[in-house]
């Protein structure tokens, strides 16, 4: 048996239900704090990291008592981010003592701010967190710590996604708790993309339920597309880049001419990560973005949801872009006049939905941006 000092996220309750895969009932739980010590925020990241100061406390809990099997699975969750189990003697906030192990992460390895607030961090970042623990969880056995910590980024982006889908307004002719019933659910690849599948019924529109069926999806997050105009122009901004996925599915030509484009990061809003992207992808600041569609691109297939703007900017001001190396971009641009890029969509010469769809919305509201 050990007793853990947690002083961190874990002191969420149901987080450590999660991860441990039982009842927080059941465990043995003692307020405590560790002397000298603090829990101060990683710089870009929603977690603290502990660190010893003079005068300081992180305040925890400590967990008496944890099984092997409980460690194992602490250890998964916990042990793909280079931390390490150390002896410390912990207070116990009743008054008193006590022998624990923390989880330390290795010197040096992050980069500390303000102290964290457990508080503010359940507001913001509570619900993401659990989200993306049942995907992280759910490969225990299946991949190691560190082969999920490699993955961490896009489960979190999926994990904002999937919330950001269920605040969207619900159905008001179906009722999800009875109009579909899930049987299994089986996450079933993890990489930068995830595959999940579910046997399930759904209510047909005789009123009976589906015989059950077998359906998979391949999850990606929110994404921002942005086509560039330049009213002054009359122009749009095109970028080109080698897609794997299309390739991969025997197409002749994998690199595509499309908008500007890429994944929402937890925390970002649609419009903050178009205008990231327009300025990593094709080095130009948006002025002024319109509207387009917020919507599935491929809904029997993909669960990824798109947010596509038109990006008013000035072609003068092209400043960069081509892409980030470190996520093995290498893009190319082109300005391309507005009526050659509308013959491109009746010669049927782009094969980007999202860049058709921007396409199509520009010829309708075109003189409306121009006089304006």
């Amino acid at each position: 048996m050990v007793d853990l000092f947690v002083y961190g996220t874990l002191r969420h309750m149901p987080l450590l239900e999660l991860v441990l895969g039982r009842s927080g009932a059941a465990l043995d739980v003692t307020p405590a704090h560790l002397p000298d010590h603090g829990a101060f925020a990683v710089v870009d990241q929603p977690f603290p990291a502990i660190e010893a100061r003079v005068g300081h406390r992180a305040p925890g809990l400590l967990l008496r008592g944890l099984t092997p099997d409980d460690m194992a699975a602490l250890n998964f969750y916990e042990g793909g981010f280079d931390y390490t189990l150390r002896p410390v003697t912990v207070a116990l906030d009743a008054g008193g003592s006590a022998p624990a192990e923390v989880y330390f992460p290795e010197p040096g390895l992050w980069q500390t701010g303000a102290a964290w607030d457990l508080g503010d961090w359940q507001q913001k970042w509570g619900a993401l967190s659990l989200r993306a623990a049942e995907e992280v969880m759910a490969y225990r056995g299946r991949l190691t710590a560190a082969e999920v910590a490699e993955r961490f980024r896009p489960i979190r982006i999926r994990a904002a996604a999937w919330l950001a889908a269920q605040n969207r307004p619900g159905d008001p002719d179906h009722d999800l708790t009875r109009d579909v019933v899930v049987h299994q659910h089986k996450r079933a690849y993890l990489n930068f993309f995830a595959m999940e599948e579910m046997d399930l019924q759904f209510r047909r529109y005789d009123g009976s339920l589906s015989p059950v069926i077998n359906r998979g999806v391949a999850l990606v997050g929110q994404a921002a597309v942005v086509l560039p105009y330049d009213r002054r122009r009359d122009a749009v901004l095109l970028i080109e880049q080698f897609r794997a996925a299309t390739y991969i599915a025997g197409n002749q030509r994998p690199w595509m001419w499309e908008p500007v484009a890429g994944l929402i990061d937890p925390g970002e809003t649609p419009e903050q990560a178009a205008r990231r992207e327009a300025m990593e992808e094709a080095g130009l600041t948006i002025d002024q973005l319109e509207t387009v569609a917020q919507v599935y691109p491929s809904s029997g297939a993909s669960g990824e949801f798109l947010h596509i703007f038109v990006g008013l900017c000035d072609f003068d001001e092209i400043a960069g872009g081509g892409g980030l190396e470190s996520e093995g971009e290498d893009i190319r641009s082109q300005i391309l006049p507005y009526e050659a890029l509308i013959q491109g969509v009746d010669d049927q010469t782009y094969q980007d939905m999202p860049l058709v769809t921007a396409a199509l919305w520009l010829s309708r509201h075109r003189e409306r941006l121009r006089q304006g």
